[in-house]
């Protein structure tokens, strides 16, 4: 394959380059696509390096078969025609087609087979959050459908970027030297802090990211379920995790739950209380499953469970979840050379 990634230079550009060489990509050609202030940049790509070229209106991407784009929704529809109109398929990471209704919304452990309609050749990558707890909530609709979901999320600095990022580390630094505080990426520190908000507010009091998780997980699961958000900036540095509730059709046991999550693509169980065995964002952080753990009957609601999830937001949130699936459409034939 002919293969494209547009916003290089970002978190999730640099995230793509490492997964791509992971997972031994078939990479034929690869060309970077950057901001005016990337181009010229040199990155290293198994031993051989690549110079990122500035995003301009033409022809550039004549050729490419597989275009990743993550250089924000602006610049997504900006370019969307000049990327796709020589037949690539765009994979793009930002909020831009997400709830276009002619652009599949895929998360491949739930809904690969949506990549294969595409009618202006996008498929879009969901919002991160949202990506790791539907691989979660895939395990459990195959047992009883799910009526409604209740979530809290505890979303990492890396959420917001590699600058963000560095913004936390340099707050940490400064609180305990007793300096000012530099505060740019967030409304607020976040160093020792935790920020009740991610993205705008909306009319109805929740955030466009809470909004995200609503929207997006009915459009992907093809589903009326019903979910309630509420989406907290903590101060870690990598990977999320996410308190979830759910409601089924039918009672279910923890045994059930558990053993569906064992068995499920893409999750890893972890789940021994007595022995402090649960996920935590700190070790999840590089990784590629999404992890789960303290499994538990929901006491307010006969029906509910609740349990704990954790993966990393530009592992799985981003880049890999973007990878895969191409790579769903590479085993099936859906790449036209």
């Amino acid at each position: 394959m002919n293969v494209a990634i547009v916003g290089a230079s970002g978190a999730v550009g640099q995230e793509f380059l490492r997964v791509l060489a992971e997972r031994n990509f078939p990479i034929t050609e690869l060309f970077l696509f950057g901001s005016s202030r990337s181009a010229g940049t040199e990155y290293e790509f198994k031993e051989k390096k690549y110079t990122v070229k500035e995003l301009k209106h033409g022809d550039d991407f004549k050729g490419i078969d597989i275009a990743f784009t993550s250089a924000g929704a602006g610049i997504s529809k900006e370019f969307e025609k000049d990327i796709t109109k020589f037949g690539a398929v765009m994979i793009d990471n930002s909020s831009a087609f997400r709830m276009d209704p002619e652009v599949p919304l895929v998360v491949p452990e739930m809904n690969a087979p949506d990549a294969k309609i595409r009618p202006r050749g996008v498929i879009a990558n969901p919002n991160c959050t949202t990506i790791i707890m539907v691989v979660a909530l895939k395990a459990i609709e195959q047992l009883s459908h799910i009526k409604r979901v209740h979530v809290s999320t505890y979303q990492a600095a890396s959420g917001a970027g590699a600058a963000a990022m560095a913004e936390l580390e340099l707050q940490y630094r400064q609180v305990l030297n007793n300096e000012p505080v530099t505060v740019n990426k967030f409304a607020y520190q976040l160093a020792f802090n935790l920020i009740p908000q991610i993205d705008v507010f909306t009319d109805n009091g929740y955030t466009k990211e809470e909004m995200k998780m609503y929207n997006e997980t009915r459009k992907i699961m093809h589903s009326d379920i019903a979910v309630s958000a509420t989406c907290i900036r903590v101060p870690s540095l990598r990977a999320h995790s996410e308190a979830i509730w759910v409601e089924t059709e039918r009672p279910l046991t923890v045994q059930e739950v558990q053993d569906a999550f064992a068995k499920a693509e893409g999750l890893v169980l972890e789940d021994n209380p007595a022995e402090k065995i649960y996920p935590m964002p700190l070790f999840k952080s590089g990784l590629d499953p999404v992890y789960v753990g303290r499994v538990r009957k929901d006491l307010a609601n006969d029906n509910g469970m609740t349990f704990w999830c954790v993966g990393d937001q530009i592992k799985k949130g981003a880049a890999l979840n973007a990878v895969q699936i191409a790579e769903y459409l590479i085993k099936e034939g859906d790449i036209k050379k």
